[in-house]
């Protein structure tokens, strides 16, 4: 009896799992929890894009693109960072060349617009150092939320502008001194 053509939904499912996979071998050998989370919600999220990229090219391939646009998003090859790792190292451990890692890498932050520090995807862990995650327009002007009164950090907040209400000492007004 010949075996069957698995559906568009099963190729894709079966890729965004082999994918996640290798993702997370990786992150648990060379980086840690915090960058499997975010490597596997960019895979997830590529799953759910319509027609699914997933499904075309090698797994091994995808798996690179993603943890080095992570890593591109989070400094990963910036020694002063823990963990570190050179993006060309991620190709290395996937097998892929540099300029396919590369490639796969800024196909990903075109097709959702990612961007250096990008507060969606930075590790939650130095979010409070991302000033792109606090920068919004008051006004037409660009602020710092953590700066602001707390009751424009709640509105903020409320809005889904900022990621959570920074804890920091009170301001002196200007009008107690």
């Amino acid at each position: 009896m010949p075996r069957r053509k698995p559906t568009a939904d099963e190729a894709k499912n079966q890729a965004v799992e082999e994918i996640a996979g290798l993702v997370d071998a990786f992150c648990k050998e060379h980086l840690n929890d915090e960058y499997a989370e975010l490597c596997r919600r960019l895979t997830e999220k590529l799953g759910r894009k319509r027609p699914s990229p997933l499904v075309s090219g090698k797994p091994n391939t995808w798996a690179c693109g993603v943890v080095r646009t992570i890593g591109w998003v989070n400094f990963l090859d910036d020694r002063s960072q823990k963990p570190h790792m050179k993006l060309t190292a991620i190709d290395k451990a996937f097998g892929v060349g540099e300029s396919t890692g590369q490639g796969k890498s800024m196909l990903i932050r075109k097709m959702f617009k990612i961007k250096p520090m990008d507060p969606e995807w930075s590790l939650r862990s130095r979010i409070e150092q991302n000033p792109m995650a606090w920068m919004i327009l008051v006004n037409g002007f660009l602020v710092d939320a953590r700066f602001l009164k707390r009751e424009f950090q709640e509105e903020a907040l409320r809005k889904g502008l900022i990621p959570y209400i920074p804890e920091r000492p009170q301001q002196i007004e200007a009008d107690e001194e």
